[in-house]
């Protein structure tokens, strides 16, 4: 059990407490409810270049990461399709440093144009990096328009083209952080060796002054239920051929998003898994083979990953991933299968509560999508899934008529 206190300024921003004197650390976690999805179709990318502007120093801290390590700190972030989270481990005693840091710059980031032009040259490179001039780099580009064809998934965090980054002008991102970095519009969680009290007056120092800023009301469209198979091939110089076969699935906070979980582990969660070993180990039709979501917030993406072995055709490869999946939706899953999954998510969840940084970001994460209280009530929707469960929500999914393949070819 997780224990937290809660507590709201009055420009908005909600502060979560998780006092932990087991330790002579601390963590300082903001989650801003921004992420790629949010982004105007003609400047996207927007998002995680704003994770690169936010280390570039605000107006009074010219230097972040300096300031941060004197007192013992360090610190990162991450963006994805749904959030950007920022956080800051360092030694309790030295907590109000954090303060200072985050507070200065979701008031004054210093925006200036060699900032920019530095962090969008870093942004392009990183583009072409990891999605241009490697191996499989741009599935995601390529796959995701062919599976969303309306909601803003459609483009992946790094942005839908270079071009969108390259334009990036100063009254655009200025824009971008007037309307998303504002207290309105984000969440703290402080865990570690400190006291609520004083939390509670430090955030009412460095925080309450920040003007809340306007509330940013969230209207995505909707993507609509998919009715006929889609398949696109394309080559390219890769040393081996893959397919990428995508489902459709429910967001997050769904009440069935426990069961599809359990359902990629029962698939694909080590060598036990029946992807592995029925396909793989005994078959060797395939030299890779794993199914995962993304835990997207609005409709997700079940998605098969498989590399043929060289002797494989494309047809035999397509021929065994559906024999495994009408398996799951022909006959229920055994207890002893299911309980092993279960158990496994159990023990991840378990050593992530032991994890104080994990703790921060899922208690902010829990806050988002309503309550920070999932985090312990979460376990019990995953011990409530049933083999009828798997087998009713497999029927649901795995259709043909709901299936988006790439075949990524190699030349």
């Amino acid at each position: 059990m997780v224990q937290y206190k809660k507590f709201t300024l009055s420009n908005g921003l909600r502060v979560l407490v998780h006092e932990d004197n087991t330790t002579p650390m601390s963590v300082l976690n903001i989650l801003y409810d921004v992420g790629a999805r949010d982004e105007n179709p003609e400047q996207t990318g927007f998002a995680h270049l704003f994770e690169h502007l936010m280390f570039g120093g605000s107006v009074n801290i010219p230097s972040y990461d300096e300031a941060l390590q004197m007192v013992g700190g360090e610190n990162n972030a991450f963006t994805s399709n749904d959030i950007t989270n920022y956080y800051i481990t360092l030694p309790a005693i030295n907590i109000e440093t954090a303060f200072w840091l985050e507070s200065d710059r979701m008031l004054n980031l210093a925006f200036s144009e060699k900032s920019l032009e530095v962090q969008k040259n870093v942004v392009c490179e990183e583009f072409k990096q990891r999605y241009l001039n490697q191996p499989y780099g741009d599935v995601w580009l390529k796959l995701r328009p062919l599976v969303y064809k309306t909601h803003p998934y459609k483009w992946a965090t790094i942005g839908e083209k270079l071009a969108h980054i390259e334009n990036a002008k100063m009254d655009d991102v200025k824009a971008f952080f007037a309307k998303h970095y504002n207290p309105q519009n984000a969440i703290m969680v402080i865990a570690g060796n400190v006291r609520f009290e004083e939390i509670k007056a430090l955030s009412e120092k460095w925080f309450a002054p920040i003007p809340p800023g306007k509330k940013y009301i969230r209207n995505l469209p909707t993507e609509p239920t998919q009715t006929n198979e889609i398949n696109e091939t394309v080559y390219a110089d890769v040393p081996l051929n893959a397919l990428y076969k995508v489902f459709k699935m429910p967001g997050k906070s769904h009440a069935d998003y426990p069961t599809v979980d359990l359902i990629s582990d029962i698939l694909s969660l080590g060598k036990s898994s029946r992807l592995y070993r029925n396909l793989v180990k005994e078959k060797n039709l395939f030299s890779d083979i794993k199914a995962y979501n993304f835990g997207s917030l609005d409709t997700g993406m079940f998605v098969i990953e498989a590399q043929p072995s060289q002797s494989t055709s494309l047809q035999d490869a397509e021929n065994a991933i559906w024999a495994e999946l009408e398996d799951l939706k022909n006959n229920l899953v055994s207890e002893t299968e299911l309980t092993k999954v279960k158990n496994k998510y159990e023990s991840t969840l378990m050593f992530s509560e032991m994890n104080l940084l994990d703790k921060a970001m899922n208690l902010a994460f829990y806050e988002l999508i309503g309550n920070a209280n999932l985090i312990n009530t979460e376990l019990q929707k995953y011990a409530n899934v049933s083999p009828k469960h798997i087998q009713s929500l497999a029927n649901q999914l795995f259709t043909p008529k709901q299936a988006t393949t790439l075949y990524y070819l190699a030349k």
